[in-house]
């Protein structure tokens, strides 16, 4: 039966291509006052004047969840949907990052493929099932989250909250792909500590530049190795970046400070602990090795709330992953491939602590996220509501 429903029926372009656009006007990043605030309330009056039932859950302060369901008979298995409304700040766009231009075939502007195009897919595969008059075995949930490209304050919270599903989608663009495994995120700041002096007699104090760089060079001479050895099918390779330096006051003194921080992407078989041990041991042995080196590591607070972001990895034959799997390949016509190396999601979140097997799949190319000219192809919201539908009916049963 599933083959034979043509979802496309029940939806017209240009609502989904309207509604992108909508959410995508209203900007929703961290230089906004209440941020996703005012997307939130959007999507959530939305959803009421559309038929489904919804609500707004207040995470930190006006910054708000919005929670959305299609209700099945109850006997099936249920389906979360899972998107972030917030973005990442549109400084440096080569476009209006928040007209929504139609070109090319594309809708052009901040958020468009990381995610409010895949939130308006979700909710318009939710609206098109509802309007089909199937009746799905299992419930449908949306979520709509705040704050993923920072702490992920907003699925926390519904980790939290003891929201329950059997199987999630978070829709992070995929390109046609779907991702069941990616790296854990960990941000270190590595302080080194000096003692100042004037410039003049350097010998007095102990500069913490030429310590941070023997540091440098210890990390990539005894870590940098260990990690190339290290490989996950699923996410590709264990790594590390060294993202930014700073340090001392001025070229006359001494530097008595200096700050190195650090991203670390790590894959099953490491952990938070293993992580930050390894940049440890490197500094007890700088300790031994030069009674003036002194350093700690900090984790940075930015990073996250208070959940660990760890690394996904959901079992292949998790039948979440088959859903997924057949849906896309029913749509493209062929074997979809298996994304390995994408960056850290809330589908880690969902995982790991609410115990949801989770895919990784969405509606453009990730290669555009973040970027100065941010666009997502309308071909490519169209086919992934057919997508997401087809997911729907082979997950929750009809």
């Amino acid at each position: 039966m599933n083959g034979l429903i043509d979802i496309k029926k029940y939806f017209e372009t240009g609502e989904l291509v309207k509604l992108t656009q909508e959410l995508v006007r209203i900007p929703s990043h961290k230089d906004v006052e209440h941020r996703e605030k005012e997307v939130a309330e959007y999507i959530y009056n939305f959803c009421i004047e559309n038929g489904l039932k919804a609500e707004l859950q207040q995470v930190d302060g006006e910054r708000k969840n919005v929670i959305a369901y299609l209700k099945g008979i109850g006997y099936g298995k249920n389906l979360m949907f899972n998107g972030h409304t917030d973005t990442v700040p549109p400084y440096n766009m080569t476009i209006d990052p928040f007209a929504a231009e139609i070109k090319d075939e594309c809708i052009w502007g901040r958020g468009t493929v990381d995610m409010k195009g895949a939130i308006a897919c979700m909710l318009i595969t939710m609206l098109a099932i509802k309007r089909s008059g199937i009746i799905l075995d299992g419930d449908i949930i949306f979520t709509g989250v705040i704050g993923e490209e920072e702490k992920s304050e907003g699925t926390e919270y519904i980790v939290k909250s003891g929201i329950k599903a059997d199987g999630a989608i978070v829709g992070e663009p995929s390109n046609y792909e779907y991702a069941i495994g990616h790296r854990g995120l960990e941000w270190l700041e590595i302080k080194i500590k000096g003692r100042a002096a004037h410039g003049g007699v350097p010998h007095l104090g102990i500069n913490a530049i030429s310590k941070a760089a023997k540091l440098i060079n210890k990390i990539e001479q005894e870590l940098y190795p260990k990690l190339e050895s290290r490989y996950n099918e699923f996410m590709g390779p264990s790594v590390m970046n060294f993202g930014a330096i700073e340090g001392g006051s001025q070229p006359s003194t001494v530097a008595d400070w200096c700050s190195i921080k650090i991203d670390r992407r790590y894959i099953p078989g490491e952990t938070v602990e293993s992580v930050i041990g390894e940049y440890q041991e490197i500094i007890d042995k700088l300790k031994k090795e030069d009674p003036d080196f002194d350093a700690e590591i900090i984790r940075m607070p930015n990073n996250m709330l208070t959940l660990d972001h760890l690394y996904l990895m959901t079992d292949p034959s998790e039948q979440i992953v088959i859903s997924t799997k057949e849906a896309l390949k029913e749509v493209i016509g062929k074997e979809p491939e298996i994304t390995r190396r994408r960056g850290w999601t809330d589908a880690a979140l969902l995982s790991n602590y609410a115990k949801i097997p989770t895919v990784v799949c969405g509606p453009g190319d990730i290669s555009y996220s973040h970027t100065k000219n941010e666009h997502v192809p309308i071909k490519d919201l169209i086919n992934m509501v057919d997508v997401y539908s087809k997911i729907a009916f082979k997950f929750c049963g009809i």
